[in-house]
């Protein structure tokens, strides 16, 4: 006899699919959302729809926003002569909660990963080299992507294709132990590797 219906099961295993979720997160997860009342399922899948319909990406940063330019590229008092360059949106979100950075900033998603079938036509580099082309106030690019072997290759990467440029290429520094993610290092870390970036461009 199945453990669960085939419907409830269908749920689980989507929810599987979501980064984070194994067996149990998944379960707890579809039991919850099957006990809510039908107007807060209803909000909630409704606010899902919303986001996938009106969600785009930024054409100049990248980023998920509902509006092209994003708020930040639209922003005339950011500091358009440097680019932070970071693997996801998510690691946008935690630089601007800590209120340190005022540049603007490219968003990957993902690095050159090859073991995981990601090179780095998958990622939005391309992008990346074509605004700079076309945009002579950037002096710096700062490679804020993990301090993972991946994140490394990506940041060394970038950094030998912009040589010829003259832009100046720096990366996070001190704080940023290897194999720490953007995402999940507090505000002080983050903002002493921010202030504390070293040039990678020679």
């Amino acid at each position: 006899m199945a453990r669960y219906s085939p419907s409830l099961q269908n749920l689980i295993n989507s929810l599987r699919e979501l980064p984070g979720f194994g067996e149990k997160s998944a379960q707890r997860l579809a039991f919850h959302l099957l006990a809510l009342p039908d107007d807060k399922m209803n909000a909630f899948m409704d606010s899902i729809v919303q986001a996938r319909k009106l969600t785009k990406r930024c054409s100049k940063c990248q980023n998920f926003t509902d509006s092209d330019p994003c708020p930040i590229c639209s922003d005339p008092s950011r500091d358009g002569s440097v680019i932070c360059v970071v693997e996801s949106p998510r690691d946008v979100s935690t630089f601007e909660r800590m209120h340190e950075y005022r540049g603007l900033y490219h968003v990957l998603h993902g690095v050159y990963d090859p073991i995981s079938g990601k090179g780095m036509q998958d990622i939005t580099l391309a992008a990346l080299f074509d605004r700079l082309s076309k945009d002579p106030s950037v002096k710096e690019v700062i490679m804020a992507t993990n301090q993972t072997v991946e994140g490394n290759a990506t940041a060394l990467y970038v950094s030998r294709l912009l040589s010829p440029s003259g832009i100046k290429v720096t990366r996070l520094a001190s704080g940023m132990p290897m194999g720490s993610d953007i995402e999940f290092t507090d505000d002080l870390t983050l903002a002493n590797a921010l202030k504390g970036r070293v040039d990678i461009s020679s």
